[in-house]
C-alpha cells in the first residue's frame, strides 16, 4: 500500500533527474519530431500531460506536432495517419476510446514508427511501451480509504468511465478488490459515462439518487464525474451527507478536495508521465531498450495532504 504514498519532494527530485537530458535530442544528426495524439484536450488530465510533453520536448530541441481527437476515435485514426504521412520519428498516443484504438498502432508499426501509449493501451496492439498509473493498486487504496472512513457500511454508487478503456477496467478491478474485503459496503448503482465529463456525472448521479435515495457514497471514476455527483447531491439537498471520491488529481479535483466537496481523490503523476513519454520516445527512436509497461504510483489525496499538489503537481 505504501507504494502509492509518494512525497512531493521525492517527486520533485525525480523530475529534476529526468529533465537533466541532453539539450538537443537527435538521431543520425537529424532533429527528432514527435507526434502527440491526444484523446481530448477538454480534459484537464490530458492537458497536463500535453503541457509536460511539449515543455520537456522543447527543452531538448524536439519538435512536437499535437493533434486533438476531441473524444472521437475515427478522427484520431485520421489524425495519426496524417502524422505518419508527415514522417514523424515517434508517436505519443493517448487513445480516444476503445473503439479502433489498435488501428493507429498497427499503421505506425507498418511505417516503422515507434509508439508510446500513455494512460490507455490498445487492445490487441499495444504500443512499444505503455505509461500509466497503476490504477488497480490506486483504486484499491481508494476503496480501502472509503471502507475505513465509512466504518465499512453504506450504499455505494459508481459512475464509471468509458467502458473498454484501460483506466476504467483497472479502476473497476482495484475498487472491487477493496470492497470484497469490506462486505458492509454494497454497490447499489453502477452506470457508465461516455466522455468522463462533469455534466454526465451530474445527470447519472441525479438519476441514481432518484432511484435509490439511500446512496451514501459516490465514486466517480474521474474527478470530473465525482464533481458532477457533488452537484447532484447538492441539488437533492444532500450536500455534505454523501461521501464523494474521485480519481485523477486534476486541477478542479484538487481544489474540491481542499474545499471539502470531495473527500478524496487519487493524484496521478501527469507531469512525470509527460516527461517519461518524451524520454521513452527518444530512446525508442535511438533503438534503446524501453520497458513494455511503465506503471506509476498515485497518491491518496485528502484535505490533509492536498495543498502541495495544488502548488506543484507531480
Amino acid at each position: 500500500m505504501t507504494r502509492t504514498r509518494i512525497l512531493p519532494l521525492a517527486l520533485s527530485a525525480l523530475t529534476l533527474m529526468l529533465t537533466a537530458a541532453p539539450a538537443q535530442a537527435q538521431t543520425n544528426g537529424k532533429k527528432i519530431t514527435i507526434g502527440l495524439a491526444v484523446a481530448n484536450l477538454q480534459a484537464n488530465f490530458f492537458n497536463q500531460i500535453k503541457q509536460s510533453v511539449e515543455r520537456n520536448a522543447k527543452a531538448q530541441g524536439i519538435t512536437v506536432i499535437t493533434v486533438d481527437a476531441k473524444g472521437d476515435s475515427a478522427t484520431q485514426v485520421s489524425q495519426i495517419q496524417d502524422l505518419i504521412a508527415r514522417n514523424v520519428d515517434a508517436i505519443i498516443y493517448i487513445p480516444a476510446g476503445a473503439t479502433a484504438a489498435s488501428v493507429p498502432v498497427k499503421a505506425a508499426r507498418a511505417a516503422g514508427i515507434p509508439v508510446v501509449n500513455v494512460d490507455r493501451n490498445a487492445e490487441g496492439a499495444p504500443g512499444d511501451t505503455f505509461i500509466a498509473t497503476d490504477s488497480v493498486l490506486a483504486a484499491k487504496t481508494l476503496g480501502d480509504y472509503v471502507c475505513k472512513q465509512t466504518g465499512g457500511k453504506g450504499n455505494v454508487a459508481v459512475i464509471q468511465g468509458q467502458l473498454g478503456t484501460t483506466p476504467e477496467q483497472d479502476r473497476d478491478k482495484g475498487f472491487s478488490q477493496a470492497l470484497a474485503k469490506c462486505t458492509g459496503l454494497k454497490v447499489v448503482a453502477k452506470q457508465a459515462s461516455t466522455a468522463w465529463a462533469q455534466d454526465e456525472g451530474f445527470n447519472i448521479a441525479q438519476d441514481m439518487l432518484q432511484k435509490n435515495p439511500t446512496i451514501s457514497v459516490f465514486f466517480g471514476r474521474a474527478d470530473a464525474l465525482a464533481l458532477g455527483a457533488a452537484q447532484a447531491t447538492k441539488v437533492a439537498g444532500l450536500g455534505g451527507k454523501v461521501m464523494i471520491v474521485g480519481f485523477d488529481g486534476d486541477t478542479a479535483g484538487l481544489q474540491a478536495v481542499k474545499g471539502g466537496t470531495l473527500a478524496a481523490t487519487m493524484t496521478q503523476r501527469t507531469q512525470y508521465m509527460g516527461q517519461l513519454a518524451v524520454k521513452s520516445a527518444v530512446d525508442l527512436v535511438n533503438k534503446k531498450a524501453v520497458p513494455k509497461v511503465q506503471l506509476q504510483p498515485a497518491t491518496l489525496t485528502t484535505k490533509a495532504n492536498v495543498t502541495p499538489f495544488i502548488t506543484n503537481h507531480p
